[in-house]
């Protein structure tokens, strides 16, 4: 084999050497890119984890509310219980469970015993009467005894509901965590490189948001009123379980969004599914509620040409973006209020 020249030698030394810098640097920038998509990923979990507590607390308080309704039925009950025995007194209700009432016990009962001695047909009325005052008292403690078992339904009903918010809320927290340990371990040039391409992404949308929401200016009604009040929040820090003024989770910022539009939404994104009107995909209009993920946890609201407002995640802010599917989280229906 004859010798190469001298050039092609320098050439390929050249390239070699370069080759030996470059794959360490190309390795390194692919595994930031890594880092930064899991931590992404993490961040998502999170957000979708935050919104399975914010249903959890809103069925908490749903269930708290209809609890403490039962127990103050069950109250007024007892009160008339109470009055009910007051009034007839403890020998005769437990001779009434045993089969009625004898003749010597109507007359330990009777407010005027001469009477009952000298007329049976006084007797016969106020048998009767007590006799009525007695089935009174047997049914408002079979109405008693009912409410009590539901009010003890419902407070299982509550006890689960207060453990899956909690559950919830730490899995929200330590996916968090997750992404944090990751992060951690990068080094701290590396740490601040992603944090200033997370904010300059941040930016650039912020950006494009502002100058997408100049085509809500036609939007009227209802719609036209919730758009506009979620297009100023613009630029505003996602943060889990919040709903203003100048923090948002999803479902906070449509809640309050139609809030300012007179209408009452709850606090979590798969709650605000269940009710308004059904919307197919194929007519969105300004101002519908778009959901996403099975089970839902997340909401936008559109605003027109394939594009929604919404409080993405966290390490996010409030944007406008296409309204296909996010990430692993596919559209799956629409409502209109």
């Amino acid at each position: 084999m004859s010798a190469l020249p001298r050039s092609a030698l320098i050439a390929l030394l050249g390239a070699t050497l370069m080759l030996g810098l470059t794959t360490p640097m190309a390795q390194a920038a692919q595994s930031l890119a890594e880092v930064q998509a899991k931590v992404q990923r993490l961040e998502e979990d999170a957000t979708s984890a935050a919104e399975g507590a914010q249903e959890a607390k809103v069925r908490l308080g749903e269930l708290t509310k209809t609890l403490n309704g039962i127990k103050a039925k069950a109250a007024a009950q007892g009160q008339t219980l109470n009055t009910l025995a007051q009034s007839l007194g403890s020998i005769a209700i437990e001779q009434y469970k045993a089969g009625g009432l004898s003749s010597s016990l109507e007359l330990l009962f009777s407010s005027d015993p001469t009477l009952y001695l000298s007329s049976a047909g006084s007797l016969d009325a106020i048998t009767r009467r007590k006799s009525a005052e007695l089935r009174k008292y047997e049914a408002a403690q079979q109405r008693l005894n009912a409410t009590t078992l539901t009010v003890n339904d419902k407070l299982a009903l509550v006890t689960a509901a207060q453990r899956k918010f909690k559950a919830q809320s730490a899995l929200a927290l330590s996916k968090l965590q997750e992404a944090e340990a990751l992060l951690s371990k990068l080094k701290k040039a590396d740490r601040e490189r992603l944090a200033k391409l997370a904010a300059a992404q941040e930016d650039a949308d912020q950006a494009s948001s502002t100058i997408a929401a100049r085509s809500a200016s036609g939007v009227s009604g209802r719609a036209g009123t919730a758009l506009k009040y979620a297009l100023k929040q613009i630029g505003d820090r996602y943060v889990f379980g919040a709903a203003g003024l100048v923090t948002w989770d999803c479902s906070g910022l449509t809640m309050r969004a139609y809030q300012a539009a007179g209408v009452s939404l709850p606090h979590s994104s798969a709650a605000q599914s269940r009710i308004g009107k059904k919307v197919s995909l194929k007519a969105l209009k300004p101002g519908d509620l778009l959901f996403y993920g099975r089970p839902v946890s997340h909401v936008g609201m559109y605003l027109g040409g394939g594009t929604m407002v919404h409080a993405p995640r966290s390490g996010s802010r409030v944007k406008v973006t296409t309204s296909g599917s996010l990430g692993r989280k596919p559209l799956v229906g629409a409502r209109r209020y």
